[in-house]
């Protein structure tokens, strides 16, 4: 059980952070800011805790220029890290106007696995440069048109969503790790869920990629997000073998946008 929520949980942080990838036109109006702040738990079966995610983000400056600050960073409990410890802090420093993604840091501890390396995307040849300071090497990667892990959170949260009907399927690229991958979500419907805020009206999507990619396992997940303007992950959920594991949003602050509730 432990080995299959060892990969699950680790599959959850890579979704919570780069899951809201569905659509097509800018919407009105933006829906974060400097000072968003989102916590995610994690549990196994509903009942035995296994992590926390949070996503945060702020206005900083890079290389003289204002740009968005995107955080995410997820860790097991103190239960789960018995068996398997994941501490992972992932970074991103994208246009405000654009989105368009500078620098993206990846620090991550995971199960005494140690990872350490920056990504430079240079535009002026369309060249990513990917540093792995554990491994002291450096590549040089081409690339069209992507996001980060990071920014593509920030990036599709702009787009209309109005038009979407269920069946639709929506991608975008992914640089990840020196490699270019499409992340795809099907959208399943929109559904009323009961959250611990109360009732949120959401659109569930399905999310899917190529096999042998990081996300391989994503076909037994599902992922809930908020029907309104600030399009904020809700909830998650894998089916396994035996249980499930799911994240749930349990606190939140700095919204862009008002947060409807349905009060029965």
């Amino acid at each position: 059980m432990f080995e299959t929520m060892k990969k699950i949980v680790l599959l959850f942080l890579l979704v919570a952070f780069s899951s809201c990838l569905f659509s097509q036109e800018r919407s009105e109006p933006i829906p974060f800011k400097s000072g968003e702040w989102l916590r995610y738990k994690m549990s196994y079966s509903g009942f035995l805790k296994a992590g926390i995610a949070i996503m945060e983000v702020y206005e900083k400056e890079l290389n003289g220029k204002k740009v968005y600050h995107g955080m995410g960073s997820g860790w097991t409990s103190k239960f789960i890290n018995l068996f398997f410890k994941v501490n992972d802090k992932y970074q991103t420093y994208f246009d405000k106007e654009t989105n368009q993604p500078y620098l993206f840091k990846r620090d991550v501890y995971e199960g005494g696995h140690i990872i350490k390396r920056n990504t430079t995307f240079r535009y002026s040849d369309n060249t990513a440069i990917v540093e792995d300071f554990r491994k002291d090497t450096i590549q040089y990667v081409k690339f069209n048109d992507v996001q980060d892990m990071i920014s593509a959170f920030y990036y599709l949260r702009r787009q209309q969503t109005d038009a979407l009907k269920p069946g639709d399927i929506l991608t975008v690229n992914m640089f990840f790790d020196a490699d270019t991958f499409p992340f795809r979500l099907k959208l399943l419907k929109r559904e009323v869920i009961k959250t611990s805020f109360g009732k949120i009206k959401t659109l569930k999507f399905r999310p899917y990629v190529k096999s042998g990619r990081v996300f391989r396992a994503n076909e037994s997940v599902t992922i809930w997000i908020s029907d309104d303007n600030n399009k904020i992950p809700i909830k998650m959920k894998a089916d396994l073998s035996v249980g499930s594991l799911r994240a749930e949003l349990n606190a939140f602050k700095g919204l862009a946008n008002s947060f409807p509730i349905i009060f029965d």
